[in-house]
């Protein structure tokens, strides 16, 4: 399904200026569906967050070693209460518009998020900060409501703890122009186009070996393939930026270098407790059974995401890896619908019960080839068990208008790998905007499952958090609510000329910096 034939050389040509490689010896020609977006450190879409991270740092960042590191805070630590961090700053850190970054600066920024602290309710710290406060100009200290352990992994995030300049600081929240202290400025932006970032000469740390990056917008992953073989772009990087047939293909061609990282979140089915007829834990447990992940994992993602056996990935909860999913076992699915009264009509394909009719909407990114190919084949083992799923493939912003509102049977969704899962994830459950919401409404339990989570973030002693977690996570996997599919993974390919291109240590952040031609 999700096989393609390529187009011709001279499409490309018109499609895509060619990049001489003569010209550019110290430039990087990459590709992303959009630009960058206003690059606002404090907001969400269309900001993307590749971009985001090139610019604005955090306080502490998460390293590649899952420990959290010194940025622009070098120490930090914390009161005998729980509620109160000190971080010492960096010395001679400045935005690339030359305003120096020190504890003033930054409190104007945590100031600017607590004035429109609603924006940003599904991350714990945000609605646990009291306030930031400016002893001396290198001394930061936030004072929290209560304890709150995972505050270091949630300030090292990409957004929206992040720091701008005071300079372009707007009241409304968010910025008049891009800048920030990161390795990186942004030098051009044509909409549709490209965007252009420039290597900042008097960064405080260790500069980019790159002098510049190019990112070119192409939307479409054919498109894309044609640019990477043709010498266009040198590198393409990310979870979905090419599908998996073309992956394998370039793998097996001597010019490129592919790499796929180790498994860093879950892809997965959220399924609707609140809307018939997936209200019924009857039919949940007939979805977990009736779709065959070894096979979407061997013949749709073509290996390169491993079939996922547990709501998070190998690490990142404690508790997930005794809650494995149920194998694949149609005839146990058609038994389960069968008790619960879904029969098969004389001549019919689609179960009925008391007159209600067994199907519901599968929600998908239209624009994304792989959720397609993905959707079609789990309609196809639904319709096995006499599940109709009907197929709707909507643009970003329809999608998440159906995911806000609960408007759906089944929609691809994912956790969010290191350093939000498992913590912040489960946090965002409680967040009537999430599709995990959403999900999770008609849930008897749903309020007993929120309060279990606001105990977690809250509880300083280890096993009680762990015991919140297990009861959560055991519930979730017990009402089958997700349908995990693949443990999800980046992947990259780049000429070989170009050298070795490390993974970072998240999803969202490529590590331009660490770049080297070879």
């Amino acid at each position: 399904m999700l096989r393609r034939s390529l187009l011709g050389a001279a499409t490309l040509a018109w499609t895509l200026p060619r990049v001489s490689r003569a010209a550019a010896p110290d430039s990087l020609v990459f590709s992303w569906p959009s630009n960058a977006g206003p690059l606002d450190p404090h907001g969400y879409g269309p900001n993307q967050m590749y971009a985001q991270a090139m610019l604005y740092e955090p306080l502490v960042r998460y390293g590649a070693s899952g420990t959290i590191e010194p940025c622009l805070a070098t120490r930090w630590a914390l009161d005998e209460s729980g509620r109160a961090w000190t971080f010492t700053l960096r010395p001679g850190v400045r935005f690339s518009d030359g305003t120096a970054f020190d504890a003033a600066a930054a409190k104007a920024n945590i100031d600017i998020l607590l004035r429109h602290r609603e924006r940003h309710g599904w991350l714990e710290l945000m609605s646990r900060i009291e306030a930031a406060e400016a002893p001396d100009p290198a001394t930061l200290r936030l004072r929290l409501d209560q304890p709150y352990d995972p505050a270091l992994f949630d300030l090292s995030l990409v957004r929206p703890l992040r720091f701008a300049s005071p300079a372009v600081l707007l009241p409304g929240g968010s910025v008049s122009a891009p800048i920030g202290t990161g390795p990186w400025r942004l030098a051009e932006s044509r909409r549709g186009e490209r965007d252009v970032f420039l290597r900042r000469e008097d960064y405080w740390g260790e500069k980019p070996a790159l002098r510049q990056v190019v990112v070119k917008v192409v939307g479409d992953a054919n498109t894309r393939a044609l640019a990477l073989e043709a010498g266009e772009i040198d590198l393409v990087y990310g979870a979905d930026q090419l599908d998996a047939d073309t992956f394998r293909r370039f793998a097996a061609d001597a010019r490129f270098t592919t790499a796929i990282s180790p498994p860093m979140a879950t892809r997965m089915l959220a399924i609707n407790s609140g809307r018939a007829a997936t209200d019924d834990l009857a039919v949940r447990r007939a979805i977990q059974q009736g779709i065959d992940r070894d096979a979407l994992a061997r013949h749709v993602l073509q290996g390169t995401e491993p079939a996922a056996t547990s709501l998070f990935a190998p690490g990142m909860s404690k508790a997930a890896p005794g809650l494995m999913t149920l194998p694949f076992d149609p005839m146990a699915a058609v038994t389960v619908l069968e008790q619960a009264g879904w029969q098969l009509p004389p001549g019919g394909r689609v179960r009925q019960k008391q007159g209600a009719v067994l199907a519901l909407d599968l929600c998908f990114s239209g624009g994304d080839a792989l959720q397609k190919a993905l959707a079609e084949a789990i309609q196809s083992d639904l319709g096995r068990i006499g599940i109709a799923a009907r197929l709707l493939g909507a643009d970003a912003a329809t999608l998440q208008a159906r995911q806000r509102s609960g408007d759906f049977g089944l929609v691809f969704t994912e956790t969010w790998g290191p350093p939000y899962d498992p913590h912040a994830f489960l946090g965002a459950m409680r967040a009537p905007s999430h599709a995990d919401w959403q999900a999770q409404r008609g849930l008897p339990m749903k309020a007993a499952i929120d309060r279990r989570i606001t105990a977690l973030l809250a509880a300083t002693n280890a096993t009680a958090r762990e015991a919140d977690e297990q009861w959560v996570l055991t519930t979730l996997h017990e009402q089958a609510v997700y349908f995990p599919i693949s443990f999800l993974t980046n992947k990259q390919v780049h000429r070989k000329g170009l050298g070795e291109v490390p993974f970072g240590g998240t999803f969202d952040e490529i590590p331009f910096h660490h770049i080297r031609r070879g």
